[in-house]
């Protein structure tokens, strides 16, 4: 597909995405989703280490620097600075049954959902080229006198993501600068910007969630998720 080896080509390259294992990020991650809860500084200043290849994230630093958060997708464990497994929540999922319950309420919920996020955010635009992911062009979207190409995923349920459909938006220099979905019975826009290259790999650093309306236009407040990357290192 054009829009897809376009965009691929923008980010660094799959061949360059191939050659690599890991990354390194020096980020916080805050909104209402974590303030609402009472869990505003739980990812401020934070390390995230994880794997280009599946699905693992650890976060040092969390909780005011007291505790370190390990994603993978059969397992959450929180863990003291020291590598003590302090709590384990096996075979986790976003859905969150409790009528009434703050979908982030607790640390392990914290730890999962970022985790489901970063991992994701630092593999697209490469892991819409995986070969159980299907990817649609739609036709483009108008966003303040801008014409943004897009694509439609629908991710198998292998892959954890934020929502198995997902749609992508692209500017002129094929960069991503939005993705719609489904999130906790809502329907948001994630908007990328401030792009920047770390060893080749071209990351947005700012990246900022907020609700849509049903003719997809963005509620401005509140926020609810707001990501900013300091450094990333990819290896």
């Amino acid at each position: 597909m054009a829009l897809l080896d376009d965009v691929i080509d923008a980010s660094g390259g799959m061949a360059r995405w191939n050659s690599l294992s890991r990354f390194t990020l020096h980020l916080s991650v805050a909104g209402t989703l974590f303030s609402s809860t009472g869990h505003a500084s739980e990812f401020k200043d934070v390390t995230a280490e994880g794997s280009t290849r599946t699905q693992s994230v650890r976060f040092t630093g969390i909780t005011g620097g007291e505790h370190s958060g390990s994603f993978q997708p059969d397992a959450i464990t929180i863990e003291s600075l020291e590598g003590e497994i302090l709590r384990t929540w096996r075979n986790p999922s976003l859905a969150f049954t409790e009528a009434g319950s703050p979908a982030l309420a607790g640390e392990l919920h914290l730890v999962f959902f970022c985790g489901v996020a970063i991992w994701n955010y630092l593999t697209n635009p490469f892991l819409l080229a995986h070969p159980d992911v299907l990817v649609e062009e739609l036709p483009p979207w108008q966003e303040n006198n801008e014409s943004w190409r897009r694509l439609r995923a629908q991710f198998p349920p292998s892959l954890i993501t934020l929502a198995p459909e997902q749609i992508f938006y692209f500017d002129e220099n094929a960069l991503q600068r939005r993705t719609d979905h489904d999130l906790f019975g809502m329907k948001v826009a994630h908007y990328s910007w401030a792009h920047d290259s770390f060893g080749g790999i071209v990351v947005p650093t700012l990246r900022r969630a907020q609700t849509l309306r049903p003719d997809g236009t963005v509620v401005a407040k509140p926020v609810l998720m707001d990501v900013e990357i300091f450094d990333a290192v990819f290896e």
